[in-house]
């Protein structure tokens, strides 16, 4: 429910704030004073456009505040959807700058517009003529006869069956399309691993094909160029290896007359040694190396086929190429005779839908036999509200196919003038006829729906007082279990208030402006008074609004 409203610069509004009762809160106030104007503040929060026109100072920014208490509202789940806090005690602001710039937040947290409407549409249901109201929406229509017949937990037992069973539909369409697809998609499967299993591949295959077609291709280089290198090491005259055999000796017969010669000598006959063993492994590398064009031509066909593969593929390595093989497997391997699960899963949905038709007409039947109370009871609260020649049914229509209701469609049918044809709500009722409407269907469901802040604005308009009298008391009893808003010039119903608000202009600075006042009780009575009469009220206007508050004590 809306707790208050702060509302800086716009229109009128230079700087305002409005405490709201959890029952029946009136709004009156001259003609022209400004009750519109504070429902086109709270539109701006409920994620309605404006422009800076509505700035009362045209240098400054206008920003609307509402504060609620959401915690009987269950949606946690709709913050967390979109990344807001949630808290209990819940702050929409809106602000609109002199540029034009417009800003939304909800707890301090930057939302768009939409996301501004769907929360404002579960915290607060406005009224107004010319407004689309919800009990135009064929689901409501639905929700409150739900209502009225006390289906929450049977239409919530419906509901788990019907997704259960949309669940499982779903998965019976796709085993069913998997079972049509599966020879497709296994013939393509295997022409690939056909191609896989033909190739043969090996994990490092790449690499060492490579390096042999390195080696192979430069065959003749390798063996003439370590052939001269092991010739001119050992076997030419005089050899390097022999040279430096020479030096070993020489220097070995001094190695014994200086401190620093043992060390040395043995550092260079290790090189010595050394050079003898690359030598002979030059000799022995020359020896072993041939070139084989045969071989080179069977390296390069190989590659060429990998190379190939790693191309189709879009890969780099053979590695890669083995995991795909192996996938292939696996999703060949996962195919196997579907008829034995689509038969399991036929036979589930069979029953759940037997279940839900069950269930489905238990729900019809207790819609149907709470249809003939509820219109008895909207045609007499109609009746007592200058609508005698109202007519009103309630008309359910039976579904082929399951809805998220059950096999039900509801539609409330309406004519406001004897003899006119009964047609849906939202074709035939006018503003004020849909105010009135809504306000019977709300109050009558009252205690068994939960609906948000109810504001209704004028609703009271062109009716007598005793049927004003019979509207407060409906607005009353409504209030008793929902917190409720009422616009009104009636005073009847403001009689009916838990708080009154008068709203009011002044002047400050040569400019009109637009002031709210909570009336404490005296003051409510002279304001009653003046509704009665005129201002300032008679004595007789003074006695009739203690009697319009007294009556409203008692009932």
């Amino acid at each position: 429910m809306i707790r208050s409203l702060k509302i800086k610069n716009y229109a009128l509004i230079e700087n305002l704030e409005i405490d709201f009762s959890d029952g029946l809160t009136i709004i009156t106030g001259e003609t022209g004073a400004g009750k519109s104007i504070l429902l086109g503040a709270l539109g701006l929060i409920m994620g309605k456009r404006a422009d800076t026109k509505v700035l009362y100072d045209g240098g400054k920014k206008c920003v609307v505040e509402g504060f609620f208490d959401i915690s009987n509202y269950k949606l946690r789940s709709f913050f967390d959807a979109n990344d807001i806090d949630y808290e209990e005690d819940c702050v929409l602001r809106r602000e609109l700058t002199p540029s034009g710039k417009s800003r939304a937040f909800v707890n301090d947290t930057p939302v768009n517009l939409n996301i501004l409407r769907q929360l404002c549409g579960a915290l607060i249901d406005l009224h107004q003529q010319f407004d689309s109201l919800d009990i135009h929406k064929v689901s409501f229509q639905l929700r409150m006869l739900d209502a009225l017949a006390a289906n929450k937990d049977l239409l919530e037992r419906f509901q788990e069956l019907y997704r259960s069973w949309r669940q499982e539909k779903k998965q019976l369409a796709d085993l069913l399309e998997r079972d049509q697809n599966a020879a497709k998609e296994i013939d393509f499967l295997n022409f690939q691993m056909e191609e896989f299993r033909e190739a043969k591949l090996a994990k490092g295959e790449q690499e060492a094909l490579e390096a042999e077609q390195n080696k192979l291709t430069n065959a003749e280089d390798i063996k003439r160029i370590l052939a001269e290198a092991f010739q001119r090491l050992s076997e030419n005259e005089p050899s390097l290896v022999g040279q430096l055999e020479d030096v070993l000796h020489s220097v070995g017969s001094l190695k014994d007359f200086h401190e620093s010669l043992p060390e040395l000598f043995r550092r260079f006959e290790g090189l010595v040694l050394e050079v003898q063993d690359v030598a002979q492994e030059f000799e022995k590398i020359a020896a072993e190396t041939e070139y084989d064009g045969e071989r080179i031509l069977e390296i390069q066909e190989r590659l060429d086929l990998i190379y190939r593969l790693l191309n189709k593929h879009h890969v780099a390595t053979v590695a890669e190429l083995l995991a795909i093989q192996r996938d292939l497997q696996g999703r060949l391997d996962a195919f196997g005779d579907l008829s034995a699960e689509i038969e399991a899963l036929e036979a589930r949905v069979d029953e759940r839908e037997a279940q839900m038709t069950k269930v489905a007409k238990e729900l019809s039947r207790r819609r149907r036999e709470v249809v003939p109370g509820f219109e008895k009871k909207v045609k007499k609260l109609l009746t007592q509200l200058v609508m005698e020649h109202a007519q009103f049914t309630v008309e359910i229509q039976g579904l082929d196919e399951f809805s998220l209701t059950g096999l039900d469609e509801v539609h409330f049918l309406f004519s406001a003038n004897k003899g006119s044809r009964l047609q849906h709500i939202k074709d035939v009722a006018s503003g004020g006829e849909l105010s009135r409407l809504t306000l019977v269907t709300k109050s009558l469901v009252a205690k068994a729906i939960p609906l948000p802040t109810l504001i209704f604005d004028e609703i009271d308009s062109g009716i007598s007082g005793d049927v004003s009298l019979k509207m407060g008391a409906i607005l009353r009893k409504l209030s008793n279990h929902h917190q409720v808003v009422s616009i009104t010039h009636s005073p009847q119903i403001a009689s009916k208030a838990d708080a009154h608000y008068f709203v009011y202009k002044k002047l400050k600075n040569n400019r009109t402006i637009t002031k709210v006042k909570l009336l404490s009780k005296e003051e409510e009575v002279r304001a009653i008074a003046t509704m009665l009469s005129q201002s300032p009220p008679t004595a007789s206007a003074i006695d009739n609004a203690k009697e319009l508050l007294s009556l409203a004590v008692e009932g």
